[in-house]
């Protein structure tokens, strides 16, 4: 949608009036002198659609139609923009459809729309001459699809390392911070609406996985399926993990790591060791942050709040002007490459040659250490540190029965390959000393 010089105000339709569409109402409202400077016209909203329309709303609507029908957006052809801030996939794929058939041009801030079906909608709209922007679908205010998009456009991008998801990094902040367990952390965001009623797609990193793909096809210009790339969610770390961590220099970060190598692509989501004092150690609470490093820039770091009401807001009302504008219809147009045939990129192995911090819960008997750590080094596995506690209580009944008490060996290796340390756990994991499913995060010292 070019700039063409009119001072007619710009009509946009909201598709969604929670918290994001409110914010939005909120901004462009409150800063409507502000924005008709930055657009060159004024944006007024004419129409929204949301599911209940008798619902109170956390903002002061002007006198507009408010409905169920997504038709008194496509139908008005006065309406040349959307904006899409409702979640999932249906009926929000069917909408995205509906509106850029109608002609409009549309921002949405839905990533698990863009990650499941981007192809065939970017596709869509390149063929109807239409526009997607959606800097509000990942890291909520930090503008980091602009950033990679369009402001390091001159760079091969060679890797991104980041922390994606706010609900994740807050629950893993309160456990370090106040030795809160998993459960109460979790809790206590859900208390102050960080966290869903189900967080499972932020705390399993399905949230993360889905931004890290988009964030991918920007740098990499690859589509991988969301689905594909590994992801291990933050419900395994407990706070002795958190403690063993903090005593060798290190905190747990729920890390997305997207790099090349050997001319493809190597991507993961899990927790990782993070060195205290690095950029993304430092990341805490609801925050985002984003490490690019391009081959003529170097390293570059972005951080900011990754979810909330008014930094996704700010996202969206960016993006409505700049379509406004005309930008948006000029970037899409390289940025959207992609089309429904476009086949996945085959992922490489996630063979990375890393430190790697392990926790194995043994019985204390003699002998034991030197069988593990024969076993590590038989996989070519070198240690750079060991450290043994006191035993884990067993309790009265336990000490009565002379039963050897469990305790955790807690290692941290040398640079080695991934392959070959979960090749050896699942020899040790195998022995009858061993207790449980022993742990193993990568070790960021970067």
């Amino acid at each position: 949608m070019a700039h063409n010089g009119s001072t007619q105000p710009v009509r946009i339709g909201l598709v969604g009036l929670g918290t994001v569409g409110s914010g939005v109402v909120r901004i462009l409202v409150d800063s409507a002198d502000h924005i008709t400077r930055h657009a060159g016209r004024p944006i007024e909203v004419a129409a929204a659609v949301v599911r209940d329309p008798a619902k109170e709303r956390d903002c002061t609507l002007p006198a507009i139609p408010i409905s169920t029908d997504i038709g008194t957006i496509s139908r008005d052809p006065s309406i040349t923009l959307a904006a899409l801030l409702v979640g999932g996939l249906e009926p929000a794929r069917s909408m995205m459809v509906e509106l850029l058939e109608s002609g409009k041009d549309v921002v949405t801030a839905n990533k698990a729309l863009l990650a499941e079906h981007g192809p065939e909608l970017f596709e869509l709209a390149r063929r109807l001459g239409r526009s997607i922007a959606f800097e509000a679908a990942v890291a909520g205010g930090i503008p980091i699809v602009a950033a990679i998009g369009e402001c390091l456009a001159a760079n091969r991008i060679e890797s991104i390392r980041g922390i994606l998801n706010g609900t994740s990094n807050f629950i893993l902040t309160r456990m370090e911070e106040d030795g809160s367990s998993y459960a109460e952390a979790l809790a206590l965001a859900q208390a102050k609406g960080f966290a869903e009623a189900d967080p499972s797609m932020d705390v399993d990193g399905t949230d993360a996985t889905q931004k890290l793909a988009i964030l991918s096809h920007l740098a990499f210009g690859d589509w991988v399926p969301w689905k594909e790339i590994p992801r291990t969610g933050i419900d395994t770390v407990d706070i002795d993990l958190i403690r063993y961590a903090a005593e060798l220099g290190y905190r747990i970060r729920l890390v997305a790591v997207a790099r090349r190598s050997n001319g493809r692509l190597a991507m993961r989501v899990a927790p990782a060791l993070v060195k205290i004092g690095t950029p993304l150690a430092e990341t805490r609470g609801a925050y985002n942050a984003v490490s690019i490093v391009g081959d003529a820039v170097g390293r570059m770091f972005f951080h900011g709040l990754g979810a909330g009401q008014m930094p996704t807001a700010s996202a969206v009302v960016a993006d409505i002007i700049d379509t406004v504008v005309g930008r948006t219809a000029i970037t899409f147009r390289t940025t959207g490459l992609l089309s429904a045939d476009t086949p996945a990129a085959k992922l490489a192995g996630v063979d990375a040659s890393e430190r790697h911090f392990l926790r194995i819960v043994v019985t204390d008997r003699p002998g034991v250490l030197a069988r593990i750590t024969g076993i590590l080094g038989d996989h070519g596995i070198s240690i750079a540190s060991v450290i043994q506690h006191d035993p884990i209580a067993t309790g009265a009944a336990a000490a009565a029965a002379s039963v050897p008490p469990d305790v955790a060996l807690v290692i941290m290796t040398h640079l080695c390959p991934s392959s070959a340390v979960h090749e050896a756990l699942l020899s040790i994991d195998r022995c009858d000393a061993v207790r449980g499913k022993s742990v193993c995060l990568g070790v960021l010292d970067e």
